[in-house]
């Protein structure tokens, strides 16, 4: 008994140190050349610059970026895959904060390490609702360094906002396949009428065959007829005496 406790505690002790060792602290964590403080600094300057700008001067940015993208491209062959993810940026900050009040400060800051891609995520308070701008970094092998490729901000939702949207989503995909089966039961029920409307043709088809059979033509064989009547004929007069010379033989058309 004390011999598997000992081994019970001693499983423990292990499972123990290796947790502490995996949960390293995320601010001495390499993230492919920059330092949690320099993602941290790059993060919140750039939402600070753009919470202070207006939307013409949001909009004029973004053209702006997508003009240096093109002459990028034409000049390198590839894509400028950070202005891409600036523009990004840009119209989803112009698509999301237009009903979020006031600007009133940065929040909590997080950054998630996934074996070549580094998420990193700000959260801007404004006086109505909150905003996640997430920057979503990748290894470059040429470069040797992280680079950023894709940008977005979105609303925060609160737990029971999003079991709301779960829920209008959950009813909206039974309705919609409800009324797919009602479809194709009321195409199924149509088809009694539609195999209903060719069968009276075919009666009718089948009556008119009835009402008049085939007539079968019946050729006689005159020449058996005429034959017959020759023979009788010489027989007649050879019992009479008389010459058949003058005899005529004429086939009767039946009708």
């Amino acid at each position: 008994m004390k011999k598997k406790l000992s081994l019970m505690l001693c499983l423990c002790i292990m499972a123990l140190t290796l947790a502490a060792c995996g949960s390293a602290d995320p601010q001495d964590v390499d993230y492919g050349g920059m330092s949690y403080s320099d993602l941290q600094s790059s993060a919140q300057n750039l939402v600070t610059s753009i919470a202070a700008f207006s939307e013409e001067e949001l909009s004029a940015a973004i053209e702006t970026n997508e003009q240096y993208a093109k002459q990028y491209a034409k000049q390198y062959g590839r894509e400028y895959t950070e202005a891409e993810a600036v523009i990004s940026l840009l119209q989803s900050w112009l698509d999301t904060t237009s009903d979020v009040g006031t600007f009133v400060g940065l929040g909590e800051f997080s950054i998630d390490k996934t074996s070549d891609t580094v998420t990193v995520d700000q959260i801007v308070n404004f006086s109505e609702r909150d905003v996640d701008v997430t920057f979503v970094y990748e290894y470059n092998y040429l470069t040797e360094e992280i680079e950023m490729t894709d940008a977005t901000a979105d609303i925060v939702y609160t737990l029971g906002e999003k079991l709301e949207k779960a829920a209008l989503n959950t009813l909206m995909g039974m309705g919609t396949v409800f009324c797919v089966l009602i479809l194709i039961s009321l195409i199924i029920y149509c088809f009694k009428f539609i195999s209903k409307v060719g069968a009276p043709k075919k009666e009718t088809a089948k009556a008119e065959a009835t009402k008049a059979p085939a007539v079968e033509t019946v050729n006689e064989n005159l020449t058996d007829d005429l034959e017959l009547v020759a023979v009788i004929s010489a027989a007649i007069a050879a019992s009479e005496g008389t010459s058949t010379d003058s005899f005529v033989v004429r086939s009767i058309h039946r009708r």
